[in-house]
C-alpha cells in the first residue's frame, strides 16, 4: 500500500501515457545532447535514459498498486545506471539526465516538464520529517552538475541551478542561483535554458564586486596622484 506522501507526489503533474512520455524522453536526448549520433548508440550506452525508462515503468506499477517490484525496479536502475529515483517520484515529459552518476531523486520529488539534470545531482530530504519533503522544480530548469537540492521547497519554471550549489530554498521563477547555501544573482526573462545547455558561463557575483572595488581603487589613486600598483 502506498503512504500518503507517495500519493501527494503524483498530483501536480498530467498523467500522459507511459510510452508517449518515454518516446518524449528519448528524443530529447538527440535534442539536448552534442553527442548523441545514432538511434542504436542510445538505446545501448545512456545511463541516464536507462534510468528515466526504469523509472517510468516502475511509477507506472506504482500507480496500479503493484506492490515491491517497483522498489525492485528502481534498485536494479541504482546498480545499473548509478542513478537513484525513487518510484514515487513524479517527473514530466521532456527529462535529460546528462552523464547521470551520482544523481539521487527523492520519495516526494516533483519535476515539471524540459527539465535538465547533470551528474551528481540530489533532490533530496533535510531530515525524518514525513509529507511532502523533497523538492518541487518547475518547468524549463537547468541543475548543474554536483548542485544538491534540500528539502520541500519550490523552484520556478526557467531556473539555472550552477555547479555544485547547495539549494536550501524556494527559487522564484527565471532566476539564476549559484553558492552554498544557493543566493540568487540574476533575475532574467522568459530564457528557456535547457536550449542553451550553459551551467558554466554563469555569472561570478564575488568577481564582479572584486573587479567593481577595484575600478573604484585605480580611480581614487588617480585622484590622489598615487600610482598604480599595475603600472612600471
Amino acid at each position: 500500500m502506498r503512504s500518503a506522501s507517495s500519493q501527494q507526489c503524483h498530483r501536480p503533474l498530467p498523467r500522459l501515457s507511459m510510452f508517449r512520455t518515454i518516446r518524449q524522453d528519448f528524443q530529447t536526448v538527440f535534442q539536448r545532447d552534442p553527442a548523441a549520433v545514432s538511434t542504436l548508440e542510445v538505446l545501448l550506452t545512456y545511463s541516464g535514459l536507462h534510468a528515466i525508462l526504469m523509472h517510468r515503468v516502475a511509477h507506472w506499477l506504482l500507480n496500479h498498486r503493484v506492490p515491491l517490484l517497483p522498489r525492485i525496479l528502481s534498485h536494479i536502475g541504482r546498480m545499473v545506471t548509478g542513478i537513484e529515483i525513487h518510484p514515487a517520484a513524479a517527473i514530466g515529459s521532456n527529462f535529460f539526465i546528462d552523464h547521470g552518476a551520482g544523481v539521487v531523486i527523492g520519495e516526494t520529488t516533483v519535476i515539471g516538464n524540459n527539465v535538465t539534470l547533470f551528474q551528481g545531482v540530489t533532490l533530496g530530504g533535510t531530515g525524518k520529517e514525513r509529507g511532502k519533503r523533497h523538492p518541487t522544480l518547475g518547468s524549463h530548469v537547468v541543475v548543474g552538475a554536483g548542485a544538491k537540492i534540500l528539502g520541500g521547497m519550490t523552484i520556478g519554471d526557467n531556473v539555472t541551478i550552477g555547479a555544485n550549489s547547495v539549494v536550501l530554498k524556494s527559487v522564484p521563477p527565471h532566476s539564476t542561483v549559484i553558492g552554498v547555501p544557493a543566493r540568487i544573482i540574476r533575475v532574467k526573462g522568459e530564457r528557456l535554458p535547457e536550449v542553451a545547455m550553459d551551467h558554466i558561463n554563469i555569472p561570478d557575483p564575488v568577481t564582479e564586486r572584486f573587479e567593481v572595488l577595484e575600478a573604484e581603487l585605480r580611480a581614487l589613486r588617480s585622484k590622489l596622484g598615487i600610482p598604480d600598483h599595475h603600472e612600471p
